[in-house]
């Protein structure tokens, strides 16, 4: 070969090197997404010729439709009460790649949805990639039969009787956070210090869920530092993404094989799933060694796994696998720690913005005494302001804001109401075919005007109280309490019994004891910060700091 064809050949490779470097990375997802696209194209056309064509908001994006706004958006609530206030109950909201999805806000049509949840309704493939990948194959995963054999193995640790076993549980890590916040105010040298609450709501929910689900102590509250926590902290801290860290995100909702590659989230939830499966199976290798020899420190395990393991090891049991078991304790982990943390947390800065709701939760208390049993942390007439408090606060800050189905068949949804079509016609239900996705924006269920009334935003546990408190629209919501703060249907949240008895106790403990004021004054700003689940924070702090002040209560 000749030296002029060599350096031709060289200068060649030079160019095509300059050309792929060139080349972002974007481009070239983008263009993988183009390929995977037109496979998708005919499948589309079906559903657009058999799916009811709604009116609903433009796109701002040319690739990711209104996607992008949803994601960057600390609380969607907002936008699609909005969009509901100008396309109805039911609307088309433009997705990533041409696509949509329909928003349910309607009770009847939300009825209609959670009846038929896990067998029509189904997750979808990218959230089903994310659940396998971050904890397996368990029930959060599962759908149809699967997840119905599932859940009738877990539903027995969550029954009032392995609960109410379990509900000093809630008051030992109370307890625990009084004597620490006594100490935090001795050593201040007065009469209250600032302390930075959701810290602590994470090392209440640890323990608890550590000792309730699975008779181990990580001692977070003791002090002792703990690998689950600290790997959930730095999920929360990969919240400020680039724009390819979104990329990614918005293209696997569409294609899930994009959540494979390694951009910071996905190495996050790389590292969070690796620490989860490590805990878990040392916990359950631990267990199961205790269930041999037939005792727990001298005791029959009551634990949630500990119900779990024992009723799946009996004859006639209910068929779980080892496999299955340790996804639900990697589940339990996950929902145990960051869903009750993040609801206490927003209790307390609920009731520092309050104080007249405050005072009068912690007159009704001390009128009380005794700390409530079990049964009574589960009634709404014994601690009727309690009560009021913890689900006015669930109402309004709910820790999931929305999720995406999609339809496994075609179907057609009932309307309360009628919305209009593209053309202008007014119908009284949708069409939607296999594969169309269907949303439900559950913040907006939770505190919308047009179900909640006009003073739907403002937290007033007293309409929880009150005769006609509860408007006929949100009465006609037919989740828990008329919230969809545990979802509904067959994948309503098994430990919803357990999340309310646990904020209540450590609610009674704490408003008892301490008062709280917002760290800044009464003008305190807070804003939402995106992370595993939205979380409040003081402005200017970093990460998700909630410093709040806390004074020694002494009017006993």
């Amino acid at each position: 070969m000749s030296s002029t064809t060599s350096t031709m050949h060289a200068a060649g490779y030079d160019n095509l090197l300059a050309v792929y470097h060139s080349t972002s990375i974007l481009s070239v997802l983008a263009g993988i997404a183009g390929v995977l696209v037109l496979r998708s194209t005919l499948r589309a056309a079906r559903r657009k010729l058999k799916t009811t064509s709604l009116r609903g908001p433009p796109g701002t994006h040319p690739i990711f439709g209104a996607s992008k706004d949803l994601f960057e958006s600390p609380d969607t609530g907002e936008i699609f009460e909005t969009w509901a206030e100008e396309y109805g109950v039911a609307y088309e909201v433009p997705t990533s790649f041409g696509g949509k999805k329909i928003m349910l806000c309607d009770p009847r049509a939300l009825a209609h949805y959670y009846a038929r949840e896990t067998w029509t309704y189904v997750l979808t493939d990218s959230t089903r990639v994310f659940l396998e990948r971050g904890f397996g194959r368990g029930i959060l995963w599962s759908h149809g039969e699967d997840h119905k054999r599932q859940r009738k193995s877990l539903s027995p640790a969550f029954s009032h009787a392995a609960l109410r076993k379990l509900s000093h549980v809630f008051y030992n890590c109370a307890h625990k956070t009084k004597a620490g916040w006594d100490a935090l105010i001795d050593m201040s040298g007065g009469e209250s210090a600032i302390i930075e609450i959701q810290d602590w709501m994470n090392h209440i929910s640890l323990d608890t869920i550590g000792m309730a689900g699975f008779s181990h102590d990580f001692g977070s509250l003791d002090g002792k530092p703990a690998t689950i926590q600290k790997v959930f902290s730095a999920f929360d801290a990969s919240a400020k993404q680039s724009f390819l860290d979104i990329a990614v995100v918005l293209f696997a909702e569409v294609f899930p094989v994009f959540s494979y590659i390694p951009v910071s989230c996905v190495q996050s939830l790389t590292d969070m799933q690796e620490t989860l499966s490590g805990v878990a199976k040392n916990l359950l290798e631990r267990m199961e060694r205790e269930q041999k020899e037939g005792v727990v420190d001298g005791k029959e395990d009551k634990s949630i796994i500990g119900v779990l393991i024992k009723a799946t090891e009996a004859e006639g049991g209910r068929h779980v696998t080892p496999e299955e078991v340790l996804s639900s304790m990697k589940e339990l982990l996950l929902a145990g720690y960051i869903t009750t943390s993040n609801s206490l947390t927003w209790a307390l800065v609920e009731l520092a913005r309050n104080p007249d709701i405050q005072s009068k939760l912690r007159d009704e208390l001390l009128a009380f005494g005794s700390e409530p049993t079990y049964d009574q942390l589960q009634s709404s007439q014994t601690l009727p302001y309690l009560d009021a408090v913890v689900h006015e606060s669930l109402r309004i800050h709910p820790p999931l804001t929305d999720f995406v189905r999609v339809a496994a068949e075609d179907d057609v949804i009932p309307l309360s109401e009628p919305v209009l079509t593209k053309s202008g016609q007014a119908v009284n239900s949708i069409s939607v075919a296999r594969g169309t996705r269907i949303g439900l924006p559950l913040a907006y269920t939770n505190r919308s005007t047009a179900i909640w009334g006009p003073d739907a935003k403002v937290f007033r546990p007293e309409r929880w109280l009150e005769r006609d408190g509860i408007p006929k629209k949100a009465q006609d919501v037919q989740g828990y309490r008329h919230l969809l703060t545990f979802a509904d249907g067959p994948r309503n949240c098994l430990g919803k019994g357990f999340a309310v008895s646990e904020i209540k106790a450590v609610l009674s403990v704490l408003v008892k004891s301490f008062t709280f004021e917002m760290r800044d004054g009464p003008n305190t700003q807070i804003e939402l910060c995106r992370g595993i689940l939205p979380r409040p924070r003081i402005v200017g702090e970093e990460g998700t700091a909630m410093p709040l002040r806390v004074t020694r209560y002494e009017g006993f």
